[in-house]
């Protein structure tokens, strides 16, 4: 049997129907199909109907055996062919003739069938020309790698040009290879939905626009650089694995490099996998450990106040409201059980307000504020914030309310105080109470100074002066009797309505010596009068006791001539026709409506100007005893009564604020506040740390003159040899204590200085206040004789007490800086020299002493290039350290002596240790301190001097004024020596000071110096921000605005400046910081929409600030319109604030002058 020939494919004779032939059927035997996308079945087809004639077209109907289909091993089917590509299909007959189908028009469903059935059509044509793309290029073009069909080849070489190429000028754009990013997940097999938030999977990204000839897979995916993979590297909700690549080489175990490179050890690079937790497994994670720091550790407020920050943290990712809003309330509960452990603690008690701020309404804040206070009434933390936070409510603004709420914090505090000290009394020694009372008592004398603060700024300065004249009388000058609370208000009461002479004012004494003075006149007056009625004892004849009621009937009774009946007469008219008589005699028309409305916004300007006059000059209380005219300045403006009424301080209007205090820390630092207050130049009395001060410098209005000083510094360093224009901050804000615009405040500030030195003797603090404020009162008067003027005073103090040597330092130091040096060294002499005779409490000051005259010495070396005062400073230090007996000085010393007396600073810095650890270093001891670093700075070195410094700043008590003393001197010595040091050396040191007295002038004025000097501005603009973040303060504004302003910084830098600092809660409430803003906006940004904008803003978060407004007036009057103006005046007015001036004064005085 011979073999059969190789079979051929099978072949299926496909017969269809022609049209017209009915609806017969016929069978067919088939296998497969030559068209698979009709694939027949095994069942007869049915004849086709009237609505489906498609099949009756003719190409259809042909035997498939005509094709010439060479025989293949395979059963495959060739690739159909398009329609399009058959060229050698026979011609198309006519085509069929269609019947239309009437339609329906009322049918909306048939045709919304259609519509659906096209769009679904029209989708699948899309799809069908996505898929089909691939073949729609020439056959070389492959699948792209990430697609659904997997290349046989990792790699294609094109070795076949594209003439397109050149015809188009470029390549094909699908000729070009395509990325994205591959996870390791994926490379390893792993799904990668289960790493990724659900709900990051149906946002819309920006798919690209060359997705038309690659699968489904890569057009989803996007290209690597497209925003849906963006977002995902940069979101948090997913897993990032981070790579991190070390490289290690084998260390050789020869001593010596081998010559044969390839036995040298190959270094190997090792990639390090690390799988990063997502935000949703953080917050898990975090989560429970709180939970179990909380528990394990309920009493740690860190711990809760942590927990409650991570929440504000949460919420900042939350994009939902809802979402937010939940998020604050799971950080109340939890503020909530914070304060339920710990109900005394006041930080949570804070955060958990502040909680309540961002979910209730002003009132029920208030409302919940006022039940803390309640059962918190001796905390004075929260009663700063609470008054700080009425204060900032423009809607409930109102200045009676806010004194409302100053009397519940000073009463409350004060009956606590009253009760502590009580309990002290019982317990040990009234002479030395206990720390915690000294702390009650500094808090209540900082919000008393809030208080006198707020009406000084509102207008009330007459009552801001009255009130510190009243507290400074009841609690320094009380009498030395037992009284109760009732019995001394009433006693001092008897002395303020006497019109005696209050502090401050000429001829005061003091209520105490006014009081015992009084009495001694009264007695003198009684036995006067029991004398008189000794002598004229007996009868003493008849009298008339008509002639004794002459006086009385004649000013009782009216009299009966003509003139008395003109007057009767006169009463009958009204009082108005004589005011517009009276005006129409002064040349003012009456009738004249016109001009009695502001046609000008100079009127305004002017007004603004006068008010501001005004209130610099009425600023002392008047007295209603002489009167209604000023004491002592005579600067008493005419008007009417009314207004001068309004600047009688009577006793009614201070009672409820007055207190006792019974710590010597808290009445000092009354008085340095008092002088702080008006004025005056006194050193600093407080830690920069302390709440004091962070009240200070969140309360000024202006810049200060010791915060000036510094921003002065760094000016000259940024400007020196540039001729650029420099816009400096006092050119815009005004001086705080241009007291040339206060007449008889530094006579004032003078009276009261002489006064409390009877308070606070030997105390070289305010002695030297007493010298320099002296001098400024005799530079106003007369120029000439400012040196006699403080001679002659310390002269007189000396006087008094001769064993105040420390008092000899300082008018030795007032000679020198007059010029007079040989005059200052024999004081310093003579006061060494008597230390011997003085107490062992005085001889302890001594160091102090050695250091002035050992800088007085440095300082003429260095002006007058005198070596013989180097010397002699080394002399005098050397003393110290010997602790040998002060000689006046014959000649240098020795080289044993300087290593002598390094030995002694040694072994006396040594015995001081303990007391630096335990943080109760004093001020002698920072001397010590320092005349041992300015010794060796002057022996070995200026590095070897700091270093005797920095050996001290390790210690942690940040709030100590004596160690900040130490960091001040440390930062003098610095801003000396700054050419003979390396940035390297001093930078640590400075950003530790930094970091530790973040609102202290002199750490930011140090650190911008050297940046300036050894680095670039950017690296200076980083640290400032990082110091802003870190401890948000209006110091660090006010230096990075000065840099930027000096440097000519871009507006977009400044502008953020002042809105991150905004951004703070505190910081808005800062009036200095609001008048910079305004202040740049109107004059040197010019931007009169910004600045109009920046000053509702600013009023708004500022009520109190009567300056403020002002500023609105003066740089913002040809902005805002004339009823705008007006308005702004009537709302200060029913806020409260004090207005000197009327409007219609300056309408006055332009008709007058017309």
């Amino acid at each position: 049997m011979e073999p059969s020939p190789e079979p051929s494919p099978p072949v299926t004779t496909a017969t269809f129907p022609a049209a017209g032939e009915g609806h017969e059927s016929h069978p067919y035997t088939a296998s497969s199909s030559l068209f698979p996308l009709f694939p027949l079945s095994a069942s007869t087809s049915s004849a086709p109907t009237a609505e489906s004639q498609w099949l009756s077209n003719p190409s259809f109907s042909f035997d498939a055996s005509s094709l010439n289909i060479p025989a293949t091993t395979t059963s495959s089917l060739p690739t159909p062919l398009s329609p399009s590509s058959d060229d050698d299909a026979p011609p198309a007959p006519a085509p069929a003739k269609y019947e239309l189908v009437p339609s329906e028009t009322g049918s909306d469903e048939e045709r919304g069938s259609r519509r659906k059935e096209r769009g679904r059509r029209k989708r699948r044509r899309e799809k069908d020309r996505y898929d089909g793309a691939s073949a729609s290029r020439k056959a070389g073009v492959r699948a792209w790698a990430g697609s659904e069909t997997k290349p046989v080849k990792d790699y294609f070489v094109d070795a076949k040009g594209d003439h397109d190429n050149l015809a188009f000028g470029s390549l094909y754009r699908m000729d070009v290879a395509r990325y994205r990013s591959q996870s390791m997940l994926e490379a390893r097999g792993l799904n990668r939905s289960m790493f990724f938030n659900r709900r990051f999977g149906s946002s819309h990204i920006d798919l690209d626009s060359d997705l038309d000839g690659v699968d489904n897979k890569v057009r989803a995916g996007g290209r690597y650089y497209s925003a849906k993979n963006a977002v995902f590297e940069r979101n948090k909700g997913f897993k990032h694995l981070k790579l991190s690549k070390g490289d290690t080489s084998p260390m050789l175990a020869e001593d010596f490099v081998p010559l044969d490179a390839q036995s040298l050890p190959v270094k190997r690079t090792t990639v390090e996998q690390e799988l990063e937790e997502s935000w949703e497994d953080e917050i898990l994670r975090r989560t429970k450990e709180f939970n179990k720091m909380s528990r394990e550790r309920p009493n740690d407020e860190k711990v809760w106040l942590a927990f409650a920050q991570f929440q504000d943290k949460v919420a900042s990712t939350q994009p939902q409201k809802a979402a937010r809003l939940q998020t604050t309330e799971r950080k109340i509960s939890i503020l909530e059980k914070a304060v339920e452990l710990n109900p005394d603690n006041e930080e949570l008690l804070l955060c958990l307000l502040k909680s309540y701020g961002e979910r209730d309404s002003t009132e029920n804040l208030l409302g919940k504020w006022e039940q803390v206070l309640m059962k918190h009434p001796d905390s004075c933390k929260l009663w700063k914030q609470y008054l700080l936070l009425c204060q900032g409510e423009f809607s409930r603004f109102k200045v009676s309310e806010i004194r409302k709420s100053y009397v519940y914090a000073v009463q409350a505090l004060s009956a606590a105080c009253t009760k502590l000290c009580r309990q002290v009394n019982e317990d040990m020694d009234p002479k030395s109470p206990s720390s915690s009372l000294a702390q009650l008592e500094l808090g209540l004398v900082d919000i008393f100074v809030n208080l006198c603060r707020f009406e000084w700024q509102t207008g009330h300065r007459e009552l801001a002066t009255g009130l510190f004249q009243a507290q400074m009388e009841f609690s320094l000058f009380s009498p030395p009797l037992y009284l109760t609370t009732s019995s001394k208000q009433r006693l001092f009461e008897h002395f303020w309505n006497s019109g005696g002479a209050r502090i401050g004012e000429d001829g005061a004494l003091g209520w105490s010596a006014w009081l015992a003075k009084d009495e001694e006149s009264r007695q003198h007056l009684v036995a006067q009068e029991n004398s008189q009625e000794t002598e004229t004892g007996g009868w003493s004849g008849w009298f008339d006791p008509s002639v004794g009621n002459t006086d009385t009937n004649e000013s009782v009774e009216p009299s009966t001539d003509g003139n008395d009946a003109e007057d009767l007469d006169a009463e009958d008219t009204p009082a108005q026709d004589d005011v517009e008589s009276l005006l129409k005699k002064l040349g003012i028309d009456v009738d004249a409506e016109s001009n009695s409305e502001v046609k000008d916004a100079e009127t305004w300007n002017r007004w603004a100007t006068m008010e501001l006059s005004r209130d610099n000059e009425q600023w002392l209380s008047l007295r209603e005893k002489s009167g209604i005219g000023s004491l002592d300045s005579g600067d008493a403006p005419s008007g009417e009564d009314n207004d001068q009424l309004s600047r009688v301080i009577l006793f009614e209007d201070v009672t409820e604020f007055l207190f006792s205090l019974s710590s010597e820390e808290a009445r000092f630092s009354l008085i340095c506040q008092f002088i702080d207050f008006y004025g005056g130049k006194i050193s600093r009395w407080t830690s920069t740390n302390s709440s004091s001060w962070l009240d200070r410098i969140l309360s000024l209005e202006m810049i200060s003159d010791d915060i000036l000083e510094d921003l002065s510094a760094v000016s000259d360093i940024v400007n020196k040899n540039q001729d650029s224009y420099c816009c400096k901050l006092e050119s815009l804000l005004g001086s705080m204590h241009d007291l040339s615009q206060r007449p008889g405040l530094v006579k004032f500030l003078r009276n009261a200085i002489l006064l409390l030195l009877d308070v606070f003797p030997r105390n070289h603090v305010l002695e030297e206040a007493i010298l320099v404020t002296t001098e400024m009162y005799t530079a106003q008067e007369n120029s000439s004789s400012t040196a006699n003027t403080s001679r002659a005073l310390a002269k007189n103090l000396l006087k008094n007490d001769r064993q105040d040597f420390l008092l000899c330092g300082i008018y030795g130091r007032t000679e020198a800086m007059h010029g007079n040096i040989e005059q200052a060294r024999k004081i310093f002499d003579m006061a060494l020299l008597s230390t011997e005779a003085t107490t062992e409490d005085l001889r302890k000051k001594v160091p102090i002493l050695y250091l002035w005259y050992a800088e007085m010495e440095i300082t003429v070396s260095t002006s007058r290039n005198n070596s013989d005062s180097m010397h002699r400073a080394i002399y005098i230090l050397s003393c110290l350290g010997s602790n040998v007996k002060y000689a006046p000085f014959i000649g240098p010393i020795s080289r044993p002596q300087v290593l002598r007396a390094r030995q002694g600073f040694k072994e006396q810095i040594r015995s001081l240790r303990s007391a630096i650890a335990s943080g109760g270093i004093k001020e002698e001891s920072v001397a010590l301190i320092c005349s041992a670093s300015l010794f060796e700075s002057m022996t070995s070195g200026y590095s070897s001097g700091l270093e005797v410094i920095e050996d001290m700043l390790c210690s942690d008590s940040s709030h100590n004024s004596e160690f900040e003393d130490l960091w001040v001197y440390y930062i003098k010595l610095l801003q000396k020596n700054l050419n003979q040091l390396s940035l390297s050396r001093v930078w640590p040191s400075v950003s530790q000071g930094v970091h530790k007295y973040p609102y202290n002038p002199k750490s930011y004025s140090a650190m911008l110096i050297l940046s300036y000097l050894y680095s670039v501005s950017n690296n200076l603009r980083l640290t400032l921000d990082k110091c802003s973040q870190r401890d948000p303060s209006i110091i660090t504004l006010l230096f990075a605005l000065s840099f930027e302003w000096n440097k000519a910084g871009s507006d977009n830098r400044i502008h953020s400046l002042f809105e991150r600092a905004l951004a703070d809660d505190k910081l808005q409430k800062s009036v200095l910081l609001w008048r910079s803003y305004l202040a740049y906006e109107a004059e040197k940004a010019c931007n009169a929409s910004a600045a109009r904008r920046v000053f509702f803003r600013a009023i708004h978060a500022c009520p109190w600030s009567k300056r403020l407004w002002l500023d609105g007036f003066q740089k913002l009057s040809s902005v805002l319109t004339l009823k705008e103006l007006s308005d702004l005046q009537e709302v200060m007015r029913d806020k409260e604030l004090n207005i000197r001036t009327d409007i219609y004064e300056i309408l006055l005085q332009d008709e007058t002058d017309t």
